[in-house]
């Protein structure tokens, strides 16, 4: 058995026996001589709701969810909290190769019956974003404030998602800021502070309300969108993978939890809900030595692949057929790379109803 090994064998230990919190001992691994692999990048995963077959959209089955369990505890990933992989790339320091962070939105009760204590198990830490008006409504298929307080003594980052979890970007500025203060104020009372972490309800963001979510004193915030997080992402609107019953296959699982940046910069639009041109006109340049661009394709969810244009070296630009409907469309781009492994990049636009 490797160094990495043993130590990460006695941070599940330790975390399962007495709810240690990883994000303490995480630094640890660092020792270990498999941490000479590095990358600047890391998978994050996003879940909702645990063996409830009646939301199929949003649900994943507990066999699958034991198959990415069983996935991770192979040897090649590293899954680290979620804050920690935030503070290593921001501050530039290297992360194991393959580091998975894992996330669940909405305090479903099928989180503390059906996720929490198979992850606890096997030591792996996640983060939980909460709407908190669900909770304060005792909300049939919710848990409660004991529970979640049970689950943060526990290691687990709680994170929020608003109060009533609306559509920010048709919300208004003075709702929104309502909805971020509500939930701060019950984060505070119950859990002693408020959260760090953001995540957009539905995914669905723009610059105002990213600049909103950055100003009331969070330090990062997530999407729905499928993409690497990576150095040169905008730390307030950072992808993740979505897994469900239909998107949940270990395959699938597989590949995202394998995926390597496709790093950008000068993204545009830059405003992901898209207020006046539509189609939107798409761009983005690569950063670094990617090789094997013209591999790249991208699908857009209203009309599949759609045609690409590289001007220079590195700049790509995307050319829709056809406007965005109104609601959230994504934009998926990938490409093969070395080890059978996808580079991957995504977004999310919204369109105003």
């Amino acid at each position: 058995m490797t160094l990495f090994r043993i130590i990460r064998a006695v941070l599940r230990h330790r975390i399962a026996g007495r709810g240690v919190r990883l994000a303490g001992l995480a630094a640890l691994v660092w020792l270990a001589p498999a941490a000479a692999v590095a990358a600047d990048s890391a998978v994050i995963i996003m879940y909702h709701r645990f063996g409830e077959s009646e939301y199929p959209s949003t649900n994943i089955t507990v066999k699958q969810f034991e198959s990415h369990i069983a996935e991770l505890q192979k040897g090649a990933y590293t899954v680290l909290p979620v804050p920690d992989i935030i503070d290593a790339l921001r501050a530039g320091r290297r992360l194991p190769d393959r580091t998975v962070g894992l996330t669940i939105d909405d305090a479903y009760l099928s989180v503390y019956r059906i996720a929490w204590p198979r992850l606890k198990t096997a030591g792996m830490p996640f983060t939980l974003f909460i709407a908190t008006d669900p909770i304060d409504r005792g909300l049939a298929g919710f848990m409660n404030w004991d529970q979640i307080r049970e689950l943060a003594a526990g290691g687990v980052t709680i994170g929020s998602q608003t109060a009533t979890h609306p559509h920010m970007p048709r919300s208004g500025a003075a709702r929104n800021q309502t909805e971020l203060e509500k939930s701060n104020a019950r984060f505070s009372k119950e859990l002693g502070k408020p959260p760090l972490l953001f995540a957009y309800p539905y995914g669905e963001a723009s610059l105002v309300v990213a600049g909103l979510v950055r100003k009331t004193g969070f330090t990062a915030a997530f999407g729905q969108h499928s993409g690497v997080m990576n150095r040169t992402d905008d730390f307030f609107y950072l992808p993740r993978f979505a897994m469900n019953e239909n998107y949940g296959s270990l395959q699938r699982f597989r590949l995202a939890a394998n995926a390597l940046p496709l790093p950008v910069t000068d993204f545009t639009p830059p405003d992901p809900t898209i207020a006046d041109e539509n189609p939107p006109a798409i761009g983005f340049s690569i950063v670094g030595n990617v090789k094997g661009l013209q591999r790249l394709a991208c699908y857009a969810s209203h009309e599949g692949k759609v045609r690409l244009e590289r001007l220079v070296d590195t700049r790509i630009e995307v050319r829709l057929n056809k406007a965005l409907p109104k609601g959230r469309t994504r934009l998926n781009c990938t490409m093969p790379a070395d080890g059978g492994r996808w580079r991957w990049l995504g977004r999310q636009f919204y369109v105003r109803p």
